[in-house]
């Protein structure tokens, strides 16, 4: 067994929406310490660069349950197994109440909670077939502090979705333990991605002043919350939903 209870290297991981922001950080940082790494998206050309650095780079568009099982079909073809996956791929809305509209609630509620579901539960045969009380499969959830706390944006299907990928990261955590699977969610506050231009670009100080710690989140940060729980540091650690926000959800 090795020494070092961070350890990575020679894992291979799966990591949904790997082209940018959250996601990329993560399917980087989980390369560079030495795992291998299969990531899908949609851009070609952010897919294409990921293969020049070295991924496994897969084209999927997770809205529907069909799709996710056939990426599930496709990372079969290239892995006997499956060490570690991270149900990154989300997407969000934002409008005043009364404008809401209903498809808000398909989109984002496909892609944020059925899709995380549908894949894990198709990669179940390759989540198991290494898996071991010692050295569990590990699946990672990307939840949010919205789905801790009340936004203050109008994104009503988007907190609504991360509250439910929290509730169910603990539910599959129980029926998953057993079978040397533990699952865990990650919360991240405010950090550099698409998602949350924006809102950085119209108000970065006040967010940043809404944390203790008076800054956003960097790369290092989620990829170390990653990577302790990939490692055997985290082989004991199942059901948490770990905020990772400089103590904005926590502290207000």
């Amino acid at each position: 067994m090795t020494t070092n209870l961070f350890d990575v290297e020679g894992k291979t991981a799966l990591v949904t929406g790997g082209t940018s922001g959250i996601g990329a950080m993560l399917a980087r940082g989980l390369a560079d310490r030495g795992a291998h790494v299969v990531i899908t998206g949609r851009n070609e050309k952010a897919l294409e660069e990921a293969c020049n650095a070295g991924l496994v780079a897969l084209q999927a568009n997770l809205s529907t349950p069909d799709a996710c099982r056939a990426l599930a079909a496709q990372v079969a073809e290239e892995f006997d197994h499956l060490d570690i996956l991270v149900n990154n791929a989300g997407a969000t809305w934002g409008a005043p109440l009364e404008e809401f509209p209903d498809s808000a609630w398909d989109r984002v509620l496909d892609l944020n909670v059925q899709a995380p579901f549908t894949l894990t539960q198709a990669l179940l045969p390759q989540l198991l077939a290494k898996a071991t009380e010692d050295d569990p499969s590990r699946v990672i959830m990307i939840g949010s502090i919205d789905g801790i706390r009340v936004p203050s944006t109008a994104s009503y299907s988007y907190s609504a979705s991360k509250a439910a990928v929290h509730q169910m990261t603990r539910h599959l955590a129980r029926d998953l333990g057993p079978r040397h699977v533990t699952v865990n969610a990650i919360a991240p506050g405010p950090f550099e991605s698409k998602m949350m231009a924006h809102m950085l670009n119209e108000f970065r100080d006040e967010i940043e002043a809404s944390s203790p710690l008076g800054r956003i989140g960097r790369a290092d940060d989620v990829v170390g919350t990653v990577v302790f729980l990939s490692s055997r540091a985290g082989s004991y650690l199942t059901g948490a939903v770990i905020p990772v926000d400089g103590g904005m959800s926590t502290t207000r």
